[in-house]
Order: C-alpha cells, then sequence, then structure tokens
C-alpha cells in the first residue's frame, strides 16, 4: 500500500509574529501550494531525496543559484527529524509500532524562503504518512506541537506555532495564545472560522527578494526576554489587531479589515530590518488601494482588495517586480 498525504503552504492574515509570544493570530491555509509525503513498506527505512537534495551541478554558477534558491539544506532533514520526533513521541506515550520498515520522499511547490511555511508543510505532511502507516491518531493541537518541536528542538530552526496549527488544523483559525492557558494546557485557543468571512484576499510571493526566517527575525526572541519595551508592546499590538480582525469577521464586517493590516505591517517595520525590495513591494500593492503585510517572515505579501479590476493592477504592477500574483484557494 502506498500513503500519500499532503498539507499546505500559509498566509498569517493578521497579528503575526506575536504567536510565537503569547498574541494572538488569524491564519490561513493556501491550497496553491502543497507539500506531499509518499511513504510504503520495504525491507529497510530509506528516506529519498527529492530535487532540492541533490548535490550534483553542471558547473559552479548552477550550484551557486540553488543555494540562492533553497538554502543550503533540503527535505531530507526535515523528513528525517520528523521520523525521528515521531517515535520519540510513541515512546513517550507508550504506544508500541509494529516492526515495519518504509521508505520515504516528499515533493513540495511551496516557494521556499518567502514565509509562507514550506518546511513545515514537509514536516505535517510527514507525520500525517506516518499516522495512516501505523494507524495512529494525533489531535490537531498536539500534531502542531509536535510539528513545532521538530524544528526548534531537533533542527534549532527559530519559529512559532501559527504555521503549525493552521496546517494541523487547515481551513482558516483564529488563535489566540494567552500565556496562562498555554503555560496550563500546553496549547493556545483555537478557533476555526469560516472562510467564507473573508473579503476579497490576495497573496504574493517572490524567490527573488527574500531573506530566510533564521536572518529576518533580528533577534526578537532575545529583545522580548530581556523585556525591551518596544518589542513587547508591539507584540500586544499585534495580538489587539487580530482580536479586532476577529470581531470584524465575525460580524460580517470584513471589508473594514484592511487598515488594520496595514497597521500589522507599519508596526512591524518599526523595530525589524527589512529589505528595500520588500518595503517596495509592500508600497506598490497599496499604491493601487489594496493593503499589504507579510505572510509570514518575508518574502511575500497578503492582502485585501475591493474588485477585479484592483486585483489586475495589483498584477500588473507586482509582476513586474518578480512578484507571482494568485488569489489563494483556501476549501
Amino acid at each position: 500500500m502506498i500513503i500519500r498525504s499532503t498539507s499546505y503552504a500559509r498566509a498569517g492574515l493578521v497579528g503575526n509574529p506575536s504567536d510565537g509570544y503569547f498574541g494572538k493570530t488569524i491564519a490561513f491555509i493556501v491550497k496553491n501550494f502543497q507539500a506531499e509525503v509518499t511513504l510504503y513498506e520495504t525491507p529497510e527505512l530509506k528516506i529519498m531525496p527529492s530535487h532540492r537534495d541533490h548535490s550534483v551541478f553542471g558547473n559552479i554558477e548552477q550550484l551557486s543559484a540553488d543555494v540562492a534558491k533553497f538554502g543550503y539544506y533540503g527535505g531530507i532533514r526535515l523528513l528525517k527529524a520528523t521520523v525521528k520526533r515521531f517515535h520519540d513521541y510513541c515512546q513517550q506515550s507508550r504506544i508500541e509500532l509494529d516492526n515495519r520498515n518504509f521508505t520515504i520522499r516528499y515533493t513540495s511547490n511551496v516557494p521556499p524562503q518567502v514565509g509562507m511555511a514550506g518546511s513545515s508543510a514537509i514536516i505535517t505532511a510527514g507525520f500525517r504518512a506516518l499516522m495512516s502507516f501505523y494507524g495512529i491518531t494525533i489531535l490537531p493541537h498536539a500534531l502542531a506541537n509536535l510539528v513545532l518541536s521538530v524544528e526548534t528542538e531537533e533542527l534549532g530552526i527559530p519559529a512559532g506555532l501559527q504555521d503549525r496549527v493552521i496546517q494541523a488544523y487547515e481551513g482558516m483559525v483564529y488563535m489566540d495564545f494567552d500565556r496562562t492557558h498555554f503555560e496550563h494546557h500546553g496549547f493556545g485557543r483555537y478557533v476555526p472560522m469560516a472562510p467564507e468571512l473573508l473579503p476579497n484576499v490576495y497573496v504574493a510571493y517572490t524567490t527573488d527578494m527574500s531573506e530566510c526566517t533564521e536572518i529576518f527575525h533580528n533577534d526578537i526572541r532575545g529583545r522580548f526576554d530581556r523585556g525591551e519595551p518596544e518589542v513587547v508592546d508591539a507584540m500586544a499590538f499585534w495580538a489587539d489587531l487580530a482580536e479586532q480582525t476577529y470581531d470584524l469577521l465575525i460580524r460580517g464586517e470584513g471589508d473594514k479589515i484592511g487598515p488594520l493590516l496595514n497597521q500589522n505591517f507599519d508596526r512591524r517595520r518599526d523595530i525589524y530590518k527589512m529589505t528595500e525590495d520588500m518595503l517596495r513591494v509592500v508600497q506598490t500593492a497599496r499604491d493601487v488601494g489594496a493593503s499589504a503585510k507579510f505572510t509570514g517572515s518575508g518574502g511575500a505579501i497578503v492582502g485585501v482588495y475591493e474588485d477585479d479590476a484592483m486585483y489586475d493592477r495589483l498584477k500588473s504592477t507586482l509582476e513586474p517586480l518578480g512578484m507571482g500574483v494568485l488569489k489563494p484557494t483556501i476549501i
């Protein structure tokens, strides 16, 4: 039996990056891009490489271009860490695994290094394949925690829970990471929302001007832990924007959320280092009347627009900047 499991890209609509700092966010799945993991029983346990893992190049220019696009690491380390963490979880939960081996591989068309959660999509799909192979159920809130632990504990990648929560639940989710609730339960309050509540939403992404998350996060964790007022206040500000956006959407007033998304980005610009290219992209989107903020750590933006005429203007002005523009498929 061949098992195929998927997980999708995501866009942080509002509130990010406060998810890692006891804040609140809203995020939705972008089914236009996905990671797929294939798993089947074999005599030995094998983790197979994908096109992002090759080490043979035609010349030095091809190597340099590959590193610029995908970084120094492909997906094999993600799957290896996923299998290891899945085994640890089963041992800790006293779940006995039968004595079978498997071959596991992945494919992904999630744009790399643009803040659309491509790495966690591979890990989430990997967990789903292992769960299916061994007949094990892991609830979505626990799955999100496990995926995060693969990145932060196994691989040392700085990350928050937002991406893993939305990829575990899918659709659109309002997330409240209140400190007291989180420290007592080990997870936040997660409220699924109907994507139909959203106004017209676009996503634009690039692989040319992005910086990886490790660079972009600018030691915000250290500044927050030290109690730096500028950072602590910003996290509370973003959480409040998420709550305001949630209230507007629930009341059927989604056409009013655009200014809140802009405020999310403007406050972020005050305390983060950003590339001039991405600042230009955000301003270009705003110049045609749309709102714009980062979907995640930089390299992709999300916003709302009025009508198809404005969407066409977004495409015609952003595509010359090396951006792909799309209407996200959520359900």
